[in-house]
């Protein structure tokens, strides 16, 4: 293909795409987890508008999909793995081990850190996991070096015999940039793998000896960190140097632009020679990073003088106005505009909008009948841990993906059955970490109760598919996974399945599996609103029946508000949000609510 030039607005995700095809990447493994979701996607998009042999999955946890990727890159071929930042504490066995290996091919990992938590448990900085498995790190700070960086990134994998880190942040994985791009693909073909025990065997004896040849390895990485494509120096005005890296180069540039600047596009191994030559200009030298202090303890360490922001900026997202008010603290003049507030004043009297389960969402009707027994709820990553706020208030615990049914059974065996515990996990949860803790529930003799929502679909980040929708990345068909069958498989007596519309049949189950002696599973399925056609005919609450119980309020749908009735309010029903679901209808307990006959027309 001729490398045609063009010019593209594309978000940071899609450039890491593409500049994965660019670099020929054949292979591409993910589980999905904002802000990392749309790059699988993107890729197998480069594929279908620009060709080349592309093979993208999406696999059960993030740990299977980098062994997935390091299968790959051994046989031959570039392979590129994403997740996002907590994904990569599930994957940290094997990453810690590749920098042993080695690589055959390049492969790059991509961190999507989430600061501020918009979509997450934790706010970690993924930085540290490079130097702490001396692996070479690169930090993008738009969507033009989104593409570039990943791009060399399996150059530098290669050169190195590394993995390669790539540190992402919400802002620049959604963030639109334009992108300068040739038009052309880097093609290889995969020669197999190499049959290369003292490599790729980890056995202590040839641990030991590949763990000797990390640090000349990393060096030879360190090496293209000196160079101007990586490393870029930005002359300007003033006696304080500034170094910087991903985001927090594009915050320092809005609030400064005429200082000067050296831009670290691989904060590790630390470029030392540019970095020290840089600070001995300046009289004062400040670090303007994201989250933890990472670039200003490598620097002290290695006796480059510089200056961190303030503790306080080391958590939650940076924005312009934060780090102008670090920068004030520190007694750097911002010049004029820049106070340390926030640059426009947030609206005044607007209610505050929490986020909650979507209209018709299958996951509300459980919930719904969870309320009538007391136990106590252990949950989980997805669309339901927001059942934990009100007005459903139904969930009493959230950790970390799979760690739901792992709570209820520590739960259980500290209580001694004086406590029902339920564990609360999501059919795309349940395949990426619930297998493991049902066994060992099962194996222990653990007494609690697993409710599996089947919605089919990985609903939270997007709705992708996973083992359970019987569809692959691709569109291909698969087989689907039957949750009944496997727990029956590892031994639970007590399995249950129910369709979500029927409460009387969920509350039943759970009565029984409250009681049973064991281990119990019930799986309710319902499919996702927002991917799957659902919508029915809305209903309506029929103002003359209505007792004002505000039983169909306590189920918290978006579609049931209140509206003024003379002196008081009463509930409506918004029949342009409403999913037809009969949630509401069933719960009624004067059945002041119906479907509304079609083409009727009712205010």
């Amino acid at each position: 293909m001729s490398a045609v030039r063009e010019r593209m607005l594309l978000s940071g995700n899609e450039a890491v795409a593409l500049g994965a095809w660019q670099a020929g990447c054949r292979v591409a493994a993910a589980y999905p987890g904002t802000p990392s979701s749309e790059i699988l996607p993107a890729f197998l998009e480069c594929r279908e508008r620009l060709g080349g042999e592309v093979y993208a999955e999406w696999s059960t946890n993030e740990k299977v999909a980098l062994e997935v990727g390091a299968g790959a890159s051994m046989a031959g071929a570039r392979s590129l793995v994403t997740m996002k930042h907590v994904g990569l504490n599930v994957a940290a066995d094997p990453f810690f081990t590749l920098a042993y290996t080695g690589v055959g091919a390049g492969l790059v990992i991509i961190s999507a850190d989430d600061p501020g938590m918009h979509s997450s448990q934790n706010e970690q900085d993924n930085r540290i996991y490079a130097r702490h498995a001396h692996v070479p790190l690169l930090e993008p700070s738009d969507s033009q070096e989104a593409c570039d960086f990943t791009r060399l990134a399996f150059e530098i994998s290669e050169e190195s015999d590394l993995p390669v880190l790539v540190r992402l942040t919400t802002r620049v994985c959604h963030s639109r940039t334009v992108v300068e791009f040739q038009v052309s693909r880097s093609v290889r073909t995969p020669e197999g793998p190499a049959v290369d025990p003292a490599k790729y065997v980890m056995i202590p004896a040839n641990a030991r000896a590949r763990r000797a040849t990390l640090g000349a390895r990393l060096a030879r990485a360190g090496q293209r960190g000196t160079l101007d494509d990586l490393t870029v120096e930005q002359d300007g005005d003033g006696d304080v140097g500034f170094i910087t890296s991903g985001l927090g180069y594009q915050h320092l540039r809005e609030i400064l632009p005429g200082v000067p600047v050296l831009k670290l596009g691989m904060p590790y191994p630390l470029p030392e020679d540019r970095v020290r030559d840089f600070a001995e200009r300046h009289d004062r030298t400040v670090v303007v990073e994201e989250l933890e202090p990472f670039l200003a303890e490598s620097l002290l360490a290695a006796h480059v003088e510089v200056e961190g922001l303030p503790e306080w900026l080391h958590e939650g997202e940076l924005t312009p106005s934060r780090l102008a008010a670090g920068l004030l603290k520190l007694g750097v003049d911002v010049g004029p505009g820049w106070t340390g507030g926030e640059p426009t004043p947030k609206p005044r009297g607007l209610p505050p909008r929490p986020p909650v389960l979507c209209p018709g969402c299958a996951h509300r009707a459980a919930f719904s009948v969870l309320d009538k027994h007391d136990v106590f709820v252990t949950g989980d990553i997805g669309c339901y841990t927001l059942a934990a706020l009100p007005p459903l208030c139904g969930l009493h615990s959230c950790l970390a993906m799979g760690a739901g049914v792992s709570q209820a059974h520590g739960i259980a065996k500290a209580m001694d059955g004086q406590q029902p515990v339920v564990a609360v996990i999501g059919d795309s949860t349940f395949t990426h970490m619930g297998l493991p803790a049902l066994l060992n529930a099962v194996y222990n003799r653990g007494n609690l109760t697993v409710l599996i929502l089947d919605n089919r679909s990985t609903a939270m980040t997007g709705g992708q598919d996973h083992p359970g929708t019987g569809a692959t990345l691709s569109g291909e068909p698969a087989p689907a996974f039957d949750f009944a069958a496997v727990a029956r498989a590892m031994g639970v007596e007590s399995v249950h399945e129910i369709a979500i519309d029927d409460l009387n049949g969920m509350d039943s189950a759970m009565t029984r599996s409250i009681a049973h002696d064991g281990p119990s599973v019930i799986v309710v399925t319902g499919p996702c609103p927002l991917r799957y056609d659902v919508r029915a005919e809305p209903y309506r609450i029929e103002p003359e029946e209505c007792i004002l119980c505000n039983r169909c309020l306590r189920i918290g749908c978006p579609a049931i508000g209140l509206t003024a009735d003379g002196a008081s309010k009463r509930p409506v029903i918004d029949e342009t949000l409403c999913t037809g679901c009969a949630l509401c209808a069933e719960i009624c307990p004067v059945d002041a609510i119906e479907r509304r006959e079609e083409g009727d027309v009712h205010a």
